[in-house]
């Protein structure tokens, strides 16, 4: 038997759309995974609190109002300064090309854009974490 994949699932910042941060949550959770669902309008210290204290595989992040370059940073800021490696960051929302580059080499493991078929990102999320 294998280990059922744990996601936490954040809205970071002032943000308030969060329907498809809802969609994906509950996608991962159709798909046998165990998802918690923070909210709208988290701080970086409270996303990775809570995702040490799950014990989640994956942080996914919903951004829709410009500010995904400073939060998604600061997670995974605050996660290399708790000494935490075995927790991987993904996001999704309004997210420009040209940011892309930027945030996948500060390690946030996938992007994906409004629309992105469901299914694409379930197994995004299991080749990530390596977990089935």
């Amino acid at each position: 038997m294998s280990k059922k994949i744990r996601v936490l699932i954040a809205k970071p910042g002032l943000d308030g759309h969060d329907r498809g941060a809802k969609v994906v949550a509950r996608a991962l959770r159709d798909a046998g995974m165990e998802v918690i669902y923070l909210g709208l309008h988290q701080t970086a210290e409270s996303i990775v609190n809570a995702a040490i204290q799950e014990d989640v595989d994956l942080i996914g992040l919903s951004s829709l109002a410009g500010a995904h370059n400073t939060h998604f940073k600061d997670v995974i800021d605050l996660l290399k300064a708790k000494g935490v490696d075995d927790i991987f960051v993904f996001g999704g929302g309004i997210i420009p090309e040209d940011d892309r580059e930027a945030l996948l080499g500060s390690g946030v493991k996938a992007l994906f854009p409004p629309g992105t078929d469901t299914g694409e990102i379930v197994e995004a999320v299991k080749s990530i974490t390596g977990l089935d």
